[in-house]
């Protein structure tokens, strides 16, 4: 393969990693567990994440085939690792960069009833826009009231995703080596009031 088609092939087959990885909460929380943890077994893995064994042979392989993990068969037992992984879209000048943080919110929602319930009812992008809100939130530099206002969901809901995303922010704000391009809501102005 010539060298100019290396990254137009390279950026698209990476879009369709991220996609795959936003579309099925096991596997992004089994990427970003790998993110975490560094080298793993199969047997970590099930340990860690409760997944049958035959499961966490089939999704390793399906990340591995999308290019996000790694499988070092050097050794008897094979051992797996995160590739660290970032996509940014631009679409009428607005400009969003999905990081392993998303993932990592995203893969939450099978175990969280209040981001699988953001994700139910607004979509994937209101939980992006809520990740924007919870940065500086995790960090104490916006109140929960204000920023579940800015999120313009019901009060309790917004409440409620803001404190699940702040576990994930201080997880992955060590972890992802992205992390700085997690847009923060305090770079827009507030929205105005009714």
């Amino acid at each position: 393969m010539s060298q100019a088609t290396n990254g137009p092939e390279q950026a698209v087959n990476g879009l369709l990693s991220v996609a795959k990885l936003l579309e099925e909460p096991r596997l992004a929380r089994l990427y970003t567990f790998l993110l975490r943890a560094g080298e793993v077994t199969i047997d970590d893995i099930t340990t860690e994440l409760g997944l049958p064994r035959t499961t966490a042979y089939s999704d390793t392989g399906t990340l591995v085939d999308l290019g996000v993990l790694t499988r070092d068969d050097e050794q008897k037992t094979h051992t797996y690792s995160a590739v660290p992984i970032t996509l940014t879209a631009t679409l009428d000048g607005n400009e969003y960069t999905v990081t392993p943080t998303l993932i990592a919110a995203f893969g939450r929602s099978s175990h969280d009833q209040d981001i699988d319930l953001v994700l139910e009812r607004y979509g994937l992008g209101k939980l992006a826009a809520a990740l924007t809100y919870a940065v500086p939130y995790a960090n104490g530099e916006m109140s929960e009231r204000v920023a579940a206002r800015e999120l313009n969901l019901q009060y309790a809901l917004g409440v409620a995703v803001l404190q699940a995303l702040r576990d994930v922010v201080l997880e992955m704000e060590d972890v992802d080596p992205y992390f700085e391009n997690v847009q923060d809501a305090r770079d827009r102005p507030p929205r105005k009031e009714d």
